[in-house]
């Protein structure tokens, strides 16, 4: 059973706890964590001769070049159709990104738009999974020309964010969220892999693991 610890906390106060420290005082309770998925928040760093304790997948965004942006126009590439050119506002300043995400394609030559669409918007040196390899396979964004045109940075996917193996087109975010906040601040969760035995099956959802665990708190 996999848990985000956003939708614990929305449950149970978990101030002052690492994952990690979650992780182990679930399984010491006989709720084993086979797996923690790091989705944006920084993964523990542990010296060289040190065990890893749990098993761990996913990155971390840097808050400096990962942030929250929001397109306020899309255009025509010059010379690609299945391009388009974006106008992005990214909290401090203008950008022009190149992308062939097909779920905005349809917006191509509109004008400007009425309500700009935030976006997860990685600036130049920011590192993601690859969208186009199969698996995970991570990447450094470098300044390229594209068809004639510079690209040094891009808006993302569900994939290239590690939050899913899929890749229909860039992340929407809602509209409220605010421009210029570092993505993992805004979108940022790990999520906990969970062995139910059979004789705990009244753990097997969200509520009951906050209860468990608030148990063990006495909070």
């Amino acid at each position: 059973m996999k848990i985000p610890l956003s939708w614990l906390k929305d449950f149970i106060d978990l101030s002052g706890l690492s994952v990690e420290d979650i992780a182990r005082k679930l399984t010491l309770a006989g709720m084993e964590v086979d797996e923690i998925l790091y989705v944006g928040l920084p993964k523990p760093e542990y010296k060289e001769d040190e065990k890893h304790e749990f098993k761990t997948n996913g990155i971390g965004w840097d808050r400096e070049k990962l942030v929250v942006a929001e397109i306020r126009e899309v255009k025509a590439h010059p010379n690609a159709d299945k391009l388009t050119l974006l106008d992005l506002y990214d909290g401090q300043q203008d950008q022009v990104v190149l992308t062939g995400a097909p779920n905005i394609f349809h917006l191509k030559g509109a004008g400007k738009l009425e309500k700009p669409i935030k976006v997860a918007y990685a600036k130049e040196g920011t590192t993601l999974y690859d969208g186009h390899a199969d698996g995970q396979v991570l990447m450094t964004l470098k300044r390229a020309k594209i068809r004639g045109v510079d690209s040094y940075s891009m808006v993302c996917s569900e994939k290239e964010l590690g939050i899913t193996e899929e890749s229909d087109g860039i992340i929407i975010l809602d509209d409220d969220a605010p421009v210029g906040m570092p993505l993992a601040d805004y979108l940022g969760d790990a999520v906990l892999d969970i062995s139910i035995l059979p004789n705990m099956a009244r753990n097997a959802n969200v509520i009951g693991i906050a209860r468990e665990l608030a148990a063990m708190l006495e909070s």
